[in-house]
């Protein structure tokens, strides 16, 4: 468990371990056997701080011999993402907005578009978060399960 300090320099309440990735989200990674009770006081703990922290997608790989906390953390409001010979990922996405992560899949469909206005100069765009946020390029996107190419390039 982590533990993390205060500004004030008082240590806080025990938390899961969790690593901040790309998109403005954590990814927790089980490793150790745990109580499903305890790890319901922690997790609740966790994202009650991650909520304050402005953090969006919460991710959680408990390994196959971890599922005992599964229930857990589908009562607390996760879905399954994807799952593995190994693993069984969770997600709960925490803004009261439309999660954008697309269902895990065998194939993910992605569109993009070269925009010209009347000067014949090229719409480009820079991503909002992720490693290309820096980067200029034409504006693309991922196709939402069952969506027409043409309404997803529109869009």
């Amino acid at each position: 468990m982590d533990r993390s300090t205060s500004e004030n320099g008082v240590e806080d309440a025990r938390k899961l371990p969790a690593t901040d990735d790309e998109f403005g989200g954590v990814v927790v990674e089980m490793k150790e056997p745990m109580d499903p009770d305890v790890f319901r006081s922690l997790l609740k703990t966790s994202m009650s701080q991650w909520k304050l922290q402005g953090k969006k997608g919460i991710w959680i790989k408990p390994p196959i011999d971890l599922s005992n906390l599964v229930d857990t953390a589908v009562k607390e409001g996760f879905k399954f993402h994807h799952a593995e010979p190994e693993y069984l990922m969770l997600l709960k996405w925490i803004p009261n907005t439309k999660n954008p992560i697309p269902a895990n899949a065998s194939h993910i469909a992605r569109v993009g578009a070269i925009v010209l206005n009347d000067k014949r100069e090229m719409l480009v765009v820079q991503e909002k978060m992720g490693n290309l946020r820096r980067v200029w390029k034409i504006s693309t996107g991922i196709l939402h399960q069952g969506e027409d190419v043409t309404v997803g390039v529109v869009r």
